[in-house]
């Protein structure tokens, strides 16, 4: 082999191993720079973690100073009853439901007897009156109708015979915007032995006239 051919051989190794060489070096630096990248990404989520964390524990605190809003502005409850409307000049008492009480002793007649006197006109036997009222057993005060649960008062004939003796005889000469109490005995109510889910035996109503005609 000439000289010549040598020294060009030996060029070409010399251009290959700096191909080489060149090689490696952007390898370490594809390398290096992805790694570069690698950590910056682990800094990025390291960081939001801990403000993750910050705002985690921040929450409860700020929670505790911000007043949640009322359980009842979520769970509403149940509309009360709207209050009656009471004639003009009426004891404003009208507006409450009574309190009633066992009577004493044994009932043998009707008794009526005035709680409130209203200022309004009598009731007439043949006019349609509107009441709220209470009714309970007489001898142990248990209630067992009142148009003050249903909210609404009852409207009905008096005298009539469309209610029970009781009412038509003690009820006809009331004025409005009265509150009487009733004690009736079980012969001018529903009876001793009154079926159909009626209350037996002597009752005791307390009743308002709200209004005649």
């Amino acid at each position: 082999m000439s000289e010549q051919e040598t020294k060009a051989r030996r060029r070409l190794a010399e251009q290959l191993a700096a191909q080489k060489a060149a090689e490696a070096k952007r390898r370490r630096q594809a390398w290096a720079g992805a790694f570069a990248g690698i950590a910056v990404v682990a800094v990025l989520i390291t960081v939001f973690v801990i403000v993750g964390q910050r705002g985690g524990d921040d929450a409860p605190e700020q929670a505790a100073g911000t007043p949640s809003a009322p359980t009842e502005a979520t769970n509403p409850p149940a509309a009360a009853p709207p209050a009656p409307q009471l004639p003009e000049g009426a004891d404003p008492a009208l507006g409450s439901k009574p309190t009633v009480t066992a009577g004493e002793g044994k009932l043998t007649k009707l008794t009526v007897t005035p709680l409130i006197e209203g200022t309004g006109p009598k009731v007439t036997a043949g006019q349609s009156i509107t009441t709220n009222y209470v009714g309970v057993f007489y001898e142990n005060g248990e209630e067992f109708d009142s148009s003050w649960e249903r909210g609404q008062p009852a409207t009905f004939p008096i005298g009539v015979g469309q209610v029970i003796p009781g009412w038509d005889k003690g009820l006809v000469g009331v004025t409005v915007g009265s509150r009487v109490q009733l004690d009736i005995p079980a012969e001018d109510a529903y009876g001793e032995d009154a079926g159909g889910g009626r209350p037996a035996g002597p009752l005791r109503f307390v009743v308002d006239v709200l209004a005649a005609e």
